[in-house]
């Protein structure tokens, strides 16, 4: 039994001008309604839709276009530029800047690399771990909340603690403390073993940091659901609390869950930049928008393309996601007074 407040649409109405009766909407129909009037949110949606397509298209654009690899070496090659030979690293190790005649469209960094494939990789990189780090978020947060809400007592007092602890750390210093350590002596739980530079080390310290931010508000939800009349129905039926938790209040939390996701996806993108500009999240040679923005600083008054693009890139896609996961909690809000056109 899941509790849901039934909508109100507007009636149509007949030659007279009188009201016909009209069926009512599904609360999740309703906020997709909402969600189309909703240009802005749809636009971002659409551009964190493309830096995503062309992340994904990155071995595409490298072998096609690009002719190499995000970590082949071009320090000695030159390139042709206007009828001009050019050094890819000049002899004073100045890389190339944006050349769009020829395949260094972004040009290169210092250690000839190609900009442009490696900012492709980067975003694959950066969107890989982002949501990773998102899926054990709202897996552990959401089990942790659901369990500590429904059973209080002990079990809400041990569990809050520990996410009273995580929480009261700023999640970057966490993150910087964890990354470190880890990408020295890498993770080893049980019998899963991860190497320093496996990108699930960054993806797992992410995941771990943002726990509390999502089971502290799901916990109180459900401390409100446990009391209520459905809840008690089902207890009477003899519904196990396993039963009750899973049937019962985890339904009721899905349009919470569903706004947490997109949100939870731009947060973890960030604090992977952040970690990988200090050198705590993604670890040479895989490349991440964090760790080019941080390799790129001593050439930004020669070179600031090396800076610009990485920058813009994570500017672009953490704004698009945040704006649409905006527009998808103003959707869901039953609060919202929005006149449905038929």
């Amino acid at each position: 039994m899941i509790a849901r407040d039934i909508p109100f649409t507007h009636a149509p109405e007949d030659a007279d001008g009188e009201a016909q009766p009209s069926a009512g909407l599904g609360p999740y129909r309703l906020a997709l309604r909402r969600l189309r009037r909703n240009h802005v949110a749809l636009g971002f949606a659409g551009l964190f839709l493309l830096i995503l397509i062309c992340c994904l298209c990155a071995p595409l654009y490298a072998s096609a276009i690009a002719h190499t690899g995000p970590n082949a070496e071009h320090l000695t090659q030159t390139i042709n530029v206007g009828g001009r030979t050019v050094d890819v690293v000049s002899l004073q190790g100045i890389p190339i800047g944006p050349t769009w005649h020829s395949r260094f469209l972004l040009g290169a960094d210092s250690n000839g690399e190609d900009v442009a494939v490696r900012l492709l990789y980067g975003g694959r990189t950066s969107i890989i771990i982002g949501g990773t780090a998102t899926l054990i978020t709202m897996v552990l947060g959401v089990a942790a909340g659901v369990v500590a809400g429904y059973f209080r007592g002990m079990v809400d007092g041990i569990l809050s603690r520990v996410l009273d602890l995580i929480w009261s750390y700023p999640v970057v210093l966490l993150g910087v403390a964890l990354g470190t350590v880890l990408a020295l002596t890498g993770l080893h739980i049980g019998p899963v073993v991860l190497k320093g530079t496996s990108l699930m080390v960054p993806a797992c310290i992410i995941g771990f940091v943002f726990i509390p931010y999502v089971a502290k508000p799901i916990r109180g939800q459900v401390l409100s659901l446990r009391e209520k009349e459905f809840v008690d129905a089902a207890r009477s039926l003899a519904a196990g609390h396993l039963r009750v938790m899973v049937s019962e209040i985890l339904p009721n939390l899905s349009s919470t869950i569903v706004v947490f996701v997109p949100l939870m996806i731009a947060n973890a993108i960030l604090l992977e930049a952040g970690l990988s500009f200090v050198g705590a999240g993604v670890q040479p040679p895989n490349p991440s928008w964090g760790n080019m923005i941080s390799d790129g600083l001593q050439y930004i008054s020669t070179t600031p393309g090396l800076v610009l693009a990485p920058a813009i890139m994570l500017v672009l896609a953490v704004l698009g996601i945040n704006v649409f996961g905006e527009g998808v909690r103003d959707a869901l809000d039953p609060r919202a007074q929005i006149r449905i056109e038929h």
